[in-house]
């Protein structure tokens, strides 16, 4: 029988441990994109349905990219939400508010602003998760890989749609041997990102979620409305991302289909922001991301690969060739 003694301090370090988990405070950098408020009312927001608790966004960085107009149009709204509505402080620059959280979120919806954001978060050796995609091109994603490796800072990265409430990646176990996955959503360009990076990413992320790394080649076809890239991996498999820009609001939605030697399972239709809160607020708690680096370089690999392919024509190109074209080392 344990003693009052023992059992007060078992109580004790139970409190420590859900006062620190509570404490977990979060800095947003980059108040641009409707996933601000998503994240505040998934994290600050105990009455909100999709709640997730162990952490608290308390910190911002306004930033801001004034060529997208949908960050140049929206970050005012949604930096002005987070300080009345959820208390959120905004600091002048990403170093000071990188001082004064524990981990941080690199949130802007222009990739090519992720690279130098996370290099102004490093002297103070916070956890980062950097929100889709993890940069806005591949070689500034292997740069974002090596210097969070050079400096030991745990990184993670994802789409919400790696983590969708009804991913077919829990159903394997009834199609038998894996043989091919095709993915689809909506894939609209922006003309300062690669093809696939700006929204294409998604359903690329959906594919990988399934299908894992190990690509070895795609070919892409490209038309005004419709994208397709499919994929070789090196057991045979294969695995196809359609992207859509036509169909109205939503270019369709979202689906994945998964084909296995004893059948099928299907997808990926719906969405919760707070499938992917669990996963990065566990990764704040603990340092260790989900999903490896080396998967997420693939996954811009992947897209860079695509839009090689579309320059040539639609023939083929393999993995290492575009990541030893952006300066990968083996």
């Amino acid at each position: 029988m344990k003693t009052k003694k023992t059992l007060l301090a078992l109580g004790l370090i139970a409190l420590i441990a859900s006062t620190h988990a509570a404490d977990f405070r979060i800095g947003l950098i980059g108040l641009d994109t409707s996933h601000v408020t998503a994240f505040l009312q998934t994290l600050n927001d105990p009455k909100n349905k999709d709640y997730v608790p162990g952490a608290k966004i308390v910190a911002g960085f306004k930033g801001g990219s004034p060529d997208i107009e949908s960050s140049r149009s929206r970050v005012d709204g949604f930096t002005q939400t987070a300080v009345e509505k959820y208390g959120v402080k905004i600091y002048d620059t990403i170093e000071e508010l990188a001082v004064n959280v524990d981990g941080i979120i690199v949130l802007s919806v222009d990739g090519r602003t992720h690279l130098d954001q996370f290099r102004r978060t490093l002297a103070a050796k916070k956890p980062v998760y950097i929100d889709k995609m993890l940069a806005g091109s591949l070689r500034d994603g292997i740069e974002v890989a090596r210097l969070a490796r050079d400096a030991n800072i745990p990184i993670f990265c994802a789409s919400s749609l790696r983590y969708a409430p009804d991913s077919p990646a829990g159903k394997l176990d009834k199609i038998g041997e894996m043989t091919s996955v095709y993915s689809f959503g909506p894939a609209e360009l922006e003309p300062h990102h690669p093809d696939m990076f700006w929204y294409g990413i998604h359903a690329v992320e959906a594919l990988y979620a399934v299908m894992g790394p190990g690509c070895v080649k795609v070919v892409r076809t490209h038309s005004t409305n419709t994208d397709v890239i499919t994929g070789v991996w090196q057991d045979n498999r294969v695995g196809t991302m359609q992207g859509n820009r036509s169909g109205g609001k939503g270019f369709g939605g979202y689906g994945v289909r998964v084909f296995g030697t004893k059948g099928g399972a299907t997808g990926g239709e719906k969405h919760s922001y707070k499938t992917l809160v669990e996963q990065f607020v566990k990764f704040f708690q603990t340092g260790i991301s989900p999903v490896p680096i080396a998967a997420t370089l693939e996954v811009l690999a992947f897209m860079e690969a695509g839009d090689e392919s579309k320059r040539r024509g639609g023939a083929p190109v393999s993995i290492a060739e575009v990541m030893k074209s952006a300066g990968a080392k083996r």
